[in-house]
């Protein structure tokens, strides 16, 4: 299913969601709000975590969060917020929704040979972010309707996974709108290009990396015969594109970047979670003893993955010793650590070296996630529940501290409580008819006080005239 299905819910999203707003072919209205774009990127979103492609990785998500406010504050909206989302498939592909979501394929991370060519690509994505470009295809298409842009949108993503779902989407879609778009999105391609190359300098990367990613990824083109690539098809390349970067990047003193340690680290536990658990470990202890490698101490910490899946965890043990000793204190590497010690059966060893270790990174996802569950799991779910409130006041939208929250009052007998905690884990995953469920068994539990049942009750109805509001639009449409 992967990206169809994602791409006919988001038809849906997107055509509900332009009911309520103004007909965009009133100049006065010509460009959607900054507040509408993040709603309507809010929307898509909630259909993009149900589809099975959708990859809930904490650890990428967060490097890339980290990826992308480096490069974020050097463009013309330095506090803009935005929030990168994983894609499992090994095409390469990134792409930009609006609000401020940007999508980012697993294939781009394995294919990037630097993390400057990567900060490239999310730099050219936070181009169209910072121009504003799914408002301005609004503004620059006469007579067009909230529901053309959102046709466009639609189209934009079906490229991304087939070629005959984006011709059924532009058909069904007002395609005489979207088909006079083209010259405009060939423009903002090549504004998102000068736009991302000076934010990509300006935070510190090699900009030369955005034209050797992009002549690289061109010569492949010969290999795919009359199909090419997916991120050529979204972003089209000619060589009058690679020849102004190219001349643009002269203007740039040569400088050259040492990557991070979690851009290897990274890229090599992707690797080592693709396929078969035992081809991976075939694939990378043949690397380091034929020495075919970029990266030795990455390509150890990819062994230790494999390792690791196959259940070889005094092994992985080892490997990541190895890795300590050049690279120090890291938290993707300890975080690692602790999943092995508690796969050893070492619960009060990882226990103390988690609460040693989460002192050190407070804010680390991966490792509040697994402490906790390691908590929970030891008979410690008070303790669990202190560590996920805690996380949940900087981050209130995370939807797994609320599924740790309700695994804490599972084990702790508050059934109300439970039910609540997993009502809002379902909501902010975008399954709201599960959240609603869960908001009625918490009716029907027989804890809790006056309080705890009003606010359980207030969100019911809250949840319910959402999934009302929602089945109307549909109806409509």
């Amino acid at each position: 299913m992967k990206w169809v299905l994602c791409v006919l819910l988001f038809v849906f999203s997107l055509s509900a969601f332009a009911e309520g707003l103004p007909d965009i072919a009133d100049a006065s209205q010509a460009a959607l709000s900054p507040e509408q774009e993040k709603q309507l990127g809010e929307e898509v979103m909630r259909n993009i975590r149900a589809d099975p492609s959708y990859l809930d990785d904490p650890e990428l998500t967060q490097y890339l969060d980290g990826l992308g406010q480096r490069l974020i504050v050097n463009s013309s909206m330095p506090g803009m917020t935005l929030n990168f989302f994983m894609i499992q498939d090994n095409t390469v592909n990134a792409f930009a929704l609006p609000g401020g979501f940007i999508g980012v394929n697993t294939g781009l991370i394995l294919t990037a040979e630097s993390e400057s060519e990567l900060a490239s690509v999310l730099s050219h994505e936070i181009g169209h972010v910072t121009q504003r470009h799914y408002a301005r295809m609004a503004g620059e298409t006469k007579g067009s309707t909230m529901e053309s842009l959102a046709a466009l949108a639609v189209a934009i993503l079906a490229a991304r996974s087939n070629s005959q779902v984006s011709a059924a989407a532009l058909a069904s879609a007002q395609a005489n709108a979207i088909q006079s778009q083209l010259d405009v999105t060939r423009a903002h391609e090549e504004e998102a290009d000068r736009v991302g190359l000076d934010v990509l300098e300006k935070s510190g990367f090699d900009p030369r990396a955005m034209a050797s990613f992009f002549e690289r990824l061109q010569k492949s083109t010969r290999l795919y015969e009359n199909n090419a690539p997916v991120y050529l098809r979204d972003h089209p390349l000619t060589s009058q594109r690679i020849s102004e970067i190219e001349n643009k990047v002269q203007n740039y003193p040569y400088r050259q970047v040492v990557d991070s340690h979690d851009f290897w680290l990274l890229k090599e536990r992707l690797l080592a979670d693709q396929g078969n658990p035992n081809d991976a470990l075939s694939y990378f202890e043949t690397a380091l003893k034929e020495k075919k490698y970029e990266n030795e101490t990455a390509e150890r910490f990819g062994l230790a993955e494999a390792l690791y899946r196959v259940g070889q965890y005094g092994r992985a043990q080892k490997e990541l010793q190895k890795v300590e000793k050049v690279y120090g204190q890291n938290p993707i590497v300890d975080t690692m650590q602790g999943r092995v010690y508690l796969a050893l059966g070492e619960s009060k060893t990882a226990l103390s070296y988690y609460a040693k270790e989460i002192v050190s990174y407070p804010s680390y996802k991966a490792m509040i996630y697994d402490y906790a569950g390691a908590l929970i799991d030891n008979g410690q779910q008070k303790k669990a529940l202190a560590i996920v409130s805690s996380a949940l006041e900087d981050d209130p939208k995370d939807y797994h501290l609320y599924q740790l929250r309700a695994r804490s009052y599972a084990a702790l007998g508050k059934n109300l409580l439970q039910h609540q905690a997993q009502a809002e884990a379902y909501y902010l995953a975008g399954n709201l008819p599960a959240a609603i469920d869960q908001l009625k068994l918490a009716e029907k539990s027989d804890d809790g006080d006056f309080y705890s049942r009003s606010m359980v009750e207030a969100r019911l109805k809250a949840l319910q005239a959402m999934a009302a509001g929602t089945e109307h639009k549909k109806k409509r449409h």
